[in-house]
Order: structure tokens, then C-alpha cells, then sequence
């Protein structure tokens, strides 16, 4: 097998004829040894049997049925597990990234190269959600302390190595992005040009979008902890400071009854450093705790033209 597309489906059920047709289109023009696989992960819309369909007319197709919502992510890891091409393309299912530009992306890698990373030259995006993602992919590079293009998503092509690498990966919360990005090998990007969105909406709210970034930068970073002790040396030096400071005019001008406000303001100040503190080394605490627990990433429900 040459190539296998992996796309994580949720509430797209109106894209996958569109999707499908556009795939074929393109990836018989590069060989005619593909797979598509389609990871329905808990789709409120019933994806699954607009997938079954497609699958019984097209033997390229194979389905994948998670037992409940996992994450786009989650459901990343699951087509990648049962994926059997020496490529292998990762794509949304919402046609904003073009089927037609895995053409580029294959013809780029046999360059040399192990990832080409699929770079939306021209985001059809609302301004909120690209100055939300420009700000998390900012601080998430800062934390772990690489470089990342918040302009580059999921789309792109991987060679079968890069994906062992990356299914290599235990942990339980999954971030396809950045795990590549870990793993290493050859990479470079090309420009490619991004749709809007063919129907619906995106599946990421804020508050998901704030959960997932939270998670994200606790499972991939440890430079929070870092950054704590840091603040905390600074908050006590400053006391210190401030501590001598008061202890010399106390000796020269008398010990007066002053300074409440300032009193009350210190406390309330270093009290709210203290729980913020306190609350992230929570957050690792927990994510330790998930992992101690090895759950399963996903669970595959149902499957269609697998072998396995």
C-alpha cells in the first residue's frame, strides 16, 4: 500500500460524498494503491452511515467507528494505528484543507524529505479563531521551547516511520501536531491554499479550545513548574527587600502604626501567587494521575472493509 488518508470525522456528514469523490480523484492520479480511513468519533449526526455507505461502494474505503467522542486527536491516533501505507496524510474532513494539494505534498517528499508539512498560505478563518490560534501556538512553542507555525495543522504527509515514531508515544492525551514535531526526521512545508468551510460550523468552542490548550501545554511541557519556581525566588527576594527596607526607616523614624492598605494588599497578592502556584503543580498532579490509570487512548466500536 502507497498512501493512506487519514480523516477524523465529526458533524461533516454533508463533505464525506464531496471528500471521497475529490480523494479518489487525486489519489488515482498518483497511484492506484490507496486507502482512505474515516474515523467517525461520536458524530451527533450520524456520520457512521453515510461512511458504511461509501464503504460499500468503494473497497478503498474503510470506517472506523469510535464508541463514543474521543477527540480529533484521539480519533488521529486510531486511523493511524490501523493505517498500512508506506505515506500516510492526515486531514480534516471539512474540505478547508484541498484534496487536490496531497499531489504537491507526495511529489515534494520523494525530495527527500520524511513530513511536508501542508502551510495555509491564506487562512478562511474567522479573525477570533486565528488570533486565538496564533496566541496558543505562540505560548506553546515559548513552553516547550520549539518553533511552531501556527499557520501548519494536521494537514500533511508523513513517511511510515514518522508514524511508528509517533504511535510509539504513550500518553494518554494526544496532540498530533506538536508529537511530530518531537519525533524529529526530515521536514519542510509548502504553501497551499485553504478553503472556507464547505458546511457547519467548527466543533471547538472556547471553552474547548481553552481546555485543550491547558492540556496540551501541561502534557508537553514541563517549563510551567520552571516558570513557578522563578516567580516564587523573585516574590521573596522582593520581600526580602522589602522587609529590610522597613526594618531601616523603622530604626530611624520609630516604629509608627502605618501601612494597613499595603498590608492587606501584600497578603492579597502573595495569597493569589500562592493558589496559582499551588494550582498548577495540581494540574500536573492530575495528569500524572491519568496516566497512572493507562486508560485506552480510544475504543474502536465498529469497523467496515478492515481486516483487522
Amino acid at each position: 500500500m502507497l498512501l493512506s488518508i487519514v480523516v477524523p470525522v465529526y458533524s461533516c456528514k454533508s463533505t464525506l460524498e464531496a471528500l471521497v469523490s475529490r480523494l479518489r480523484n487525486t489519489l488515482t492520479s498518483i497511484s492506484p494503491s490507496f486507502e482512505i480511513i474515516l474515523v467517525e468519533d461520536g458524530c451527533p449526526s450520524c456520520s457512521w452511515h453515510e461512511i458504511v455507505s461509501l464503504a460499500e461502494k468503494y473497497s478503498c474505503i474503510k470506517g472506523l467507528k469510535l464508541s463514543r467522542n474521543f477527540g480529533q486527536h484521539e480519533a488521529i491516533t486510531a486511523g493511524l494505528v490501523h493505517a498500512s501505507g508506506e505515506w500516510v496524510v492526515v486531514m480534516d474532513c471539512d474540505l478547508q484543507d484541498r484534496p487536490e494539494e496531497i499531489v504537491r505534498l507526495y511529489e515534494k517528499a520523494q525530495e527527500g524529505f520524511d513530513i511536508v508539512y501542508a502551510r495555509r498560505r491564506d487562512r478562511q478563518d474567522s479573525f477570533l479563531k486565528k488570533l486565538s490560534s496564533r496566541i496558543f501556538y505562540f505560548v506553546l512553542g515559548y513552553l516547550t521551547d520549539t518553533k511552531i507555525d501556527a499557520s501548519v495543522a494536521n494537514f500533511g504527509i508523513y513517511h511510515r516511520r514518522v508514524i511508528q515514531a509517533v504511535l510509539q508515544m504513550k500518553e494518554s492525551l494526544r496532540y498530533f501536531p506538536v508529537m511530530v514535531r518531537w519525533v524529529g526526521f526530515h521536514s519542510t512545508h509548502i504553501d497551499v491554499e485553504h478553503n472556507e468551510r464547505f458546511s457547519g460550523d467548527t466543533s471547538y468552542s472556547l471553552i474547548k479550545l481553552l481546555r485543550l490548550s491547558l492540556g496540551v501545554m501541561v502534557s508537553f511541557s514541563d517549563k510551567p513548574l520552571h516558570i513557578i519556581v522563578t516567580t516564587g525566588c523573585l516574590v521573596s527576594l522582593v520581600s526580602a527587600l522589602s522587609a529590610l527596607v522597613i526594618f531601616i526607616k523603622a530604626l530611624i523614624n520609630g516604629f509608627p502604626v502605618e501601612g494597613w492598605a499595603s498590608l492587606m494588599i501584600s497578603i492579597w497578592f502573595i495569597g493569589g501567587v500562592v493558589m496559582a502556584m499551588v494550582g498548577v503543580v495540581g494540574v500536573y498532579v492530575g495528569k500524572s494521575f491519568d496516566e497512572a490509570k493507562k486508560r485506552p487512548t480510544y475504543i474502536v466500536d465498529t469497523k467496515t472493509n478492515m481486516n483487522n
